[in-house]
């Protein structure tokens, strides 16, 4: 397992940093749900729920790729 430390502001919620990492990382296909929910201290289930309020499909569409089925189906 690899380690980063990250300096940051104290007034900065650690918990919505994590979280905002673990999203990316797991959009990129670089760690799994279950890893990325590992990350934030979060079941996979919560982490999946939790997901797409920050605009990550879980399953791989994007917001756009969703807007643009609903524009064809006008």
């Amino acid at each position: 397992m690899k380690t980063l430390t990250i300096n940051l502001p104290e007034e900065t919620e650690l918990s919505k940093v994590k979280m905002i990492i673990a999203v990316s990382l797991f959009e990129k296909g670089i760690l799994s749900s279950g890893q990325a929910a590992e990350l934030v201290d979060l079941s996979r289930r919560a982490f999946l729920e939790e997901v797409g309020d920050y605009g990550v499909s879980i399953f791989g569409e994007t917001v756009d790729d969703i807007n643009k089925v609903g524009d064809l189906s006008r």
